[in-house]
């Protein structure tokens, strides 16, 4: 019977999720490379993807991103990646800086690779007639959006005994094994944070920052298996 509900479990996310694959290393990418392992050896991947150490700054490198110059920085947690920071090497004015972001927002959008953080994208979308300076400065807004890549490997098994775990306080293995309609809503609401938690963990997105009066985006691809989670307190 626990065969049959994790079968059954498997179907429901791959229903939510048909695009899950296996693969190994699943984590968030930046130009096809893992943003993991050691700094040196990601400093040598991106060199051998066009970019150069920047002069007089031996951890930035330099170079051409989505049509744009950029500076590429890396931070690491305990000796392993766990984020690349592309920032814009120039600066732009207000009206320019907010069409860049809108643009770029509906690039991401239109990526299959990616979804959106939000159930509700268009709230990152900056109204045409917004004075950024102004809700920056005075209202401390600040302009970001958030999208996950979309994960290649999900272990449906895993999160199949989760839910059963969970739903075995409420419901007996018969009940479990024939799954009337309302409870296999409950499996698939059961599920849903699970799966959330997987995406969670390949985050990308974007803001903008002001300086002196002048504006730039900053884009942060992160790797939330590398991060710091209290381990070292």
């Amino acid at each position: 019977m626990i065969r049959n509900f994790k079968n059954l479990v498997t179907v429901f996310i791959l229903f939510i999720i048909p695009i899950a694959l296996f693969a190994q290393n699943d984590v968030t990418q930046f130009l096809g490379i893992p943003v993991d392992g050691n700094k040196i050896e990601l400093i040598e991947k991106l060199k051998s993807k066009g970019f150069t150490i920047k002069p007089n700054e031996k951890d930035i490198l330099i170079g051409q991103f989505n049509g744009t110059t950029v500076n590429i920085h890396i931070v690491t947690n305990n000796n392993k990646v766990c984020r690349i920071m592309v920032a814009d090497a120039n600066f732009s004015k207000e009206i320019d800086i907010k069409i860049r972001f809108n643009n770029l927002l509906q690039q991401f959008k239109k990526n299959e690779k990616y979804m959106p953080a939000s159930l509700n994208p268009e709230k990152y979308v900056i109204p045409e007639d917004e004075k950024i300076s102004y809700e920056m400065l005075v209202n401390k807004k600040r302009y970001e959006a958030a999208f996950y890549q979309i994960p290649l490997k999900i272990d449906t098994l895993s999160i199949a005994e989760k839910i059963k775990s969970e739903l075995a306080l409420k419901y007996t293995e018969e009940q479990l094994s024939n799954p009337t309609e309302e409870l296999q809503k409950e499996m698939i609401t059961t599920g849903l944070p699970y799966l959330l938690e997987i995406y969670s963990k390949k985050s990308v997105w974007f803001m903008i920052n002001e300086l002196y009066g002048e504006y730039y985006i900053t884009m942060f691809y992160d790797n939330e298996y590398n991060r710091a989670n209290g381990e070292d307190l």
